[in-house]
Formats: C-alpha cells, structure tokens, sequence
C-alpha cells in the first residue's frame, strides 16, 4: 500500500527538499574573498577615474589673466556612454550578488556603485561647465 499524504508520512524517504531556486549559498569565506578581491579592483577604477578627472579637469580649465574665450566642442556620445555606463555596470553587479546570496560583496560593490555615481555626476558637471 501506498503511503498517503495524510498520514505524515512522504515519499521523499528523508532525503531533504531541494533549494528552492536549485543553488546552495557560497561559504561566508568565498563571499568574503571575493569582495576583498573586487575591493581592491574598485579602489584602483577609483583612483584612475578621479586623477583623470583632476587631470581633464585642468587641461580644461583656462587661464584667469587670458582674455580669450574658451571653446568647447560637444562631447562624444561614447564618452557619455562611459561615464554613465560604469556606474550602471556596477549596479548590475551588485544586483547579481544579492542574487547570488553573496551579502558582503554585495555590500562592497553597492558602494562601489555609489561612488561611481558620485563621480558621473562630477564628470558630468566638468563636462558641461
């Protein structure tokens, strides 16, 4: 006979159900160590991208005793395209994971999205000045 469902009993012979979404969560040690990694590939997206802009940011500007007016032309589409695309890039990634289950590289690259976005809206405002 044919064990029923209402009598507490079930025909999975004490195996566990699978996850639901059909993977397990990584170890706090491999979610650690990647976020440590990213870190410090953020730090260095970081630094190169605010010394361009210091750099950019000067090469621009002109000269207070000159009487000439500066000139600008438009700015390139794919320049835009990069400034704003790096931030939605890294929110992207921090979507993938929280869906992961991967909180403390999620956090790390949330942040990393924060300051990214920081930094468009600096390029931005250097860019149309």
């Amino acid at each position: 006979m044919a064990p029923s469902l209402t009598d507490g009993t079930d025909d999975t012979d004490g195996q566990e159900a699978p996850a639901p979404f059909g993977r397990e969560r990584p170890s706090r040690l491999i979610d650690v160590a990647v976020a440590l990694l990213l870190l410090i590939a953020d730090a260095v997206i970081l630094v190169v991208a605010a010394v361009l802009l210091l750099a950019v940011g000067m090469g621009r500007a002109h000269s207070p005793y000159s009487s000439e007016t500066v000139r600008t032309s438009g700015t390139p589409v794919l320049t835009w395209l990069v400034i704003w695309g790096v931030p939605a890039v890294a929110a992207a990634g921090a979507v993938v994971h929280v869906r992961l289950r991967m909180p403390v590289t999620a956090v790390v690259q949330g942040l990393f999205t924060l300051a990214c976005t920081v930094l468009a809206i600096a390029w931005t405002r250097m860019l149309l000045s």
